[in-house]
């Protein structure tokens, strides 16, 4: 009630939103428009002192990630108020990306970090089913139609084109890293190549500033006094009655990959 008296001062506010899973476009993932909501709301309601990000991603679409981050700093800038990312289990490739919107990056001592780079993974069926005697019958017009068809021999051409792809996406997320932690990286050193680290160690190459959570960083940053207000994506049907199934594999296999 203290808003609405009169010269009595409000308890501080911080604006938590959280970023949890994997980062992919349509319903299964965490993506632009399905945060953007909470996201601005965060940013507008309530005159907050600030926005904590409370992070848990092993990462995914780069454009989504980017767009996510872009919002970010956009209100950020706008709106004059300060960004904090709390990484929880781990925050690696497009996760690290979001974390990169924060002005400051706190973790877990536990907490994985980084792999900073660009990752293509598919499978080849093209001998099994030549060997079950099916014929793939497959009509292009345009040369690279069919680029990279898991029913045919990967070819030489497809396995550069991918791979110029990627470096252009490495080189984005790097621009990202640098612009966003500049003088906090360490000189000489390629911390670009997807290596990750954990808790301190990533403090001792730029990537995070320290280790701490939540509520007492923010206690301490804005007084004992401060209140925290939730806010999180918007959920699908299919997400809220448990119906959604596609994607599962794949995103189990990203947090297989940091032992989640």
């Amino acid at each position: 009630m203290k808003r609405f008296i009169p010269f009595m001062s409000s308890d501080p506010v911080v604006a938590v939103v959280r970023l949890s899973g994997m980062i992919a476009a349509g319903p299964r993932g965490l993506n632009d428009e399905g945060i953007s909501g909470a996201i601005e709301k965060a940013f507008s309601r309530g005159k907050p002192k600030a926005v904590a990000l409370v992070l848990n991603s092993p990462g995914g679409s780069p454009a989504q990630s980017a767009l996510i981050a872009a919002r970010i700093r956009r209100l950020a800038d706008e709106k004059k108020i300060p960004v904090f990312a709390f990484v929880e289990d781990v925050a690696a490739s497009g996760g690290y990306w979001l974390a990169t919107a924060a002005d400051e990056i706190f973790v877990d001592s536990n907490s994985i970090v980084g792999s900073i780079g660009v990752i293509s993974a598919g499978f080849g069926f093209h001998e099994l089913i030549e060997r079950y005697g099916v014929e793939r019958r497959v009509h292009t017009a345009g040369n690279s139609k069919s680029f990279m068809d898991p029913f045919r021999p990967e070819k030489p051409e497809d396995i550069a084109r991918l791979k110029d792809l990627q470096e252009k996406i490495h080189a984005n997320f790097i621009t990202q890293v640098t612009e966003r932690r500049g003088a906090k990286l360490p000189e000489g050193r390629d911390l670009f190549t997807g290596e990750i680290w954990v808790g301190g160690s990533a403090i001792e190459v730029g990537l995070v500033d320290a280790v701490g959570h939540l509520k007492p960083v923010m206690q301490d940053r804005f007084g004992k006094k401060v209140k925290f207000t939730i806010y999180g994506p918007r959920k699908s049907l299919l997400s809220r009655f448990g119906a959604q199934v596609i994607g599962q594999v794949e995103e189990r296999a990203l947090w297989a990959r940091y032992g989640l």
